[in-house]
């Protein structure tokens, strides 16, 4: 099995902005943790998440059972280290190539 390099984004509680489902509301953060193999295609992809994140493109707030929250946004995570394509796990062995062509 190969290792692993495991991001992981701490987000906290804050208001929302222009552009959110409804600004200037609170929302709530949470913890997000993804997978991707430690290999040269791994550390390539890791280096274009780091800057969707930079720029705002991982994470979206969205409005659950009446509150808003952080929820991934539209750029697929492997949250699992195993499970397979159906529980955003792997193995995938498309993966990477389907994150690159959306990052």
């Amino acid at each position: 099995r190969d290792t692993a390099l495991q991001p992981l984004f701490q987000m906290s509680y804050s208001c929302s902005k222009v552009g959110d489902p409804h600004p200037g509301q609170p929302y709530k953060g949470g913890n997000f943790c993804a997978f991707l193999p430690d290999n040269k295609e791994g550390q390539k992809t890791a280096v274009l998440l780091k800057k969707a994140f930079e720029h705002g493109l991982t994470f979206q707030i969205k409005s659950c059972n009446g509150e808003e929250r952080v929820t991934w946004g539209p750029i697929p995570h492997k949250t699992s280290w195993d499970g397979g394509k159906a529980r955003n796990g792997y193995p995938d062995a498309q993966y990477l190539r389907e994150v690159c062509s959306v990052l």
